[in-house]
């Protein structure tokens, strides 16, 4: 098991504090880094929030919850990141705002200290380019929520020394994440290409009229969304058997969607000001009650093994 050690993380929104709360779930201390001053205020109400979450599925206990919080600080200081063993960079996909943070970040991390990125798709050469020591260096994209989401796509640059490798996925598995390595980078890696792939085809069935909102997503969890949680697409057409797929793909993949015009779709709501559950108004009308289909979802997901 990975020795409990300090772990940083740069970056306080959202998945910032998913992956603290991770972290001190498993026993580590854990200090958020976070310039701005209204968003460091809203660590700990937003770390309380995912503890409050697993203590409603019963994968927490109350007492424990409150020992988790306790191992999670927040500073507007980068020095304080100097004595974390790992540092997860979590901050909004722009670039050289990235950039930015790694030249504050590196004149402070000790010489061992492994830096990781979270990003959805950057990869990991543009990143490091402006690193000193790039060898130090890799991409451990996590998932929205991390406490219900387990996979991490890992990604190193040519020269990211393998045991910076390995200490990083020892250090994902003792917190109870699943990662796994990508053998190069794309644009999104794999879990985002897809999904925006599936979207891509939702939208233009959405468009056409082939069915409303409701129905495509019912399509959805009921078939393929099922199956995917135990068979991966591959595997289901290894049981499926290929020469039946390949006799399905070639007539019904020319029919699918191709370009990217149904983005239109995505276009015609941000512009109403409709941003999904954010505004209150997407695909779906976000009132109380589907907050409340929502809770119950993400707890159904805590409970499963």
């Amino acid at each position: 098991m990975t020795d409990r050690v300090r772990i940083g993380v740069a970056g306080g929104g959202l998945m910032g504090c998913g992956i603290a709360t991770q972290m001190a779930a498993a026993g580590h201390a854990v200090r958020v880094f976070e310039t701005d001053e209204a968003a460091a205020g809203r660590v700990p109400a937003r770390c309380a929030a995912i503890l409050d979450e697993l203590v409603a599925a019963r994968a927490l206990g109350e007492a424990e919850a409150r020992d988790v919080l306790v191992r999670v600080e927040v500073t507007r200081d980068v020095a304080a990141l100097a004595d974390c063993g790992t540092v997860f960079e979590a901050i909004r996909e722009v670039l050289p705002e990235k950039h930015a943070l790694y030249a504050r970040l590196e004149p402070v991390l000790a010489p061992g200290t492994t830096l990781a990125s979270t990003t959805s798709g950057f990869t990991p050469e543009d990143l490091a380019r402006p690193l000193v020591r790039p060898d130090r260096f890799l991409v451990a994209h996590f998932w929205n929520p991390p406490h219900i989401v387990p996979l991490v796509e890992v990604l190193t640059t040519a020269t990211t020394r393998p045991d910076v490798l390995d200490g990083v996925e020892s250090l994902l598995r003792q917190a109870g994440c699943e990662p796994v390595r990508l053998k190069k980078a794309v644009p999104g890696f794999i879990g985002n290409r897809l999904q925006f792939a599936v979207l891509r085809e939702a939208l233009h069935l959405l468009r056409e009229g082939v069915a409303d909102a409701e129905t495509i997503d019912r399509v959805m969890k009921l078939s393929i969304g099922r199956r995917y949680a135990a068979i991966g697409p591959l595997e289901g057409a290894d049981v499926g058997g290929l020469e039946t797929f390949l006799t399905i793909s070639r007539y019904l993949m020319p029919e699918l969607a191709k370009s990217e015009d149904v983005l239109d779709v995505l276009q015609g709501h941000t512009d109403r000001g409709e941003r999904g559950r954010a505004s209150g108004q997407g695909f779906y009308t976000w009132d109380a009650a589907r907050e409340e289909w929502l809770r119950q979802v993400r707890l159904r997901l805590l409970g499963q093994p």
